[in-house]
């Protein structure tokens, strides 16, 4: 087997997932810290790149929830999840949702032309982080990374 070969990186069965799933953390992640800057040091510039980030960590998540579902599918041929696996996904699902939530705040306010992004934004965004941690936490439980 090699590490590189195409048949493998492509068809097995939830191998998509688990590339995809580390865009969507990083730049959610990274978009985070950067917003959390931004505040702290009242810099425009740095809001627009957490903007960005935010941006295309929410479209990285939608290929990466559509992934996870077709995993469970082909993977687990559709069976009823329980325990790890059903919090993975419940917390994935919720981890997409508060990324496209960001998102919007930050657009809604950038559309509006607002100078200043609601607060209780920070507040979204590290409920946010907690729900993405722990679901990455869940799936490397998963995957046999972390035991």
């Amino acid at each position: 087997m090699h590490p590189l070969d195409l048949r493998i990186i492509l068809l097995e069965k939830h191998a998509q997932h688990v590339v995809l799933i580390h865009f969507p953390i990083a730049l959610f992640l990274s978009g985070v810290g950067i917003d959390f800057w931004a505040q702290w040091k009242k810099r425009e510039e740095l809001k627009a790149v957490a903007h960005i980030n935010f941006f295309l960590a929410a479209i990285a998540a939608v290929p990466t929830v559509i992934t996870g579902l077709i995993a469970w599918q082909w993977a687990l041929e559709g069976q009823r999840l329980k325990g790890t696996l059903l919090l993975h996904l419940i917390l994935g699902v919720m981890s997409a949702i508060f990324i496209w939530w960001v998102w919007a705040i930050h657009f809604r306010a950038r559309s509006q032309k607002k100078s200043e992004l609601p607060r209780y934004r920070l507040i979204v965004e590290f409920v946010g982080v907690a729900i993405v941690s722990l679901a990455g936490h869940l799936g490397g439980i998963l995957s046999g990374v972390s035991k």
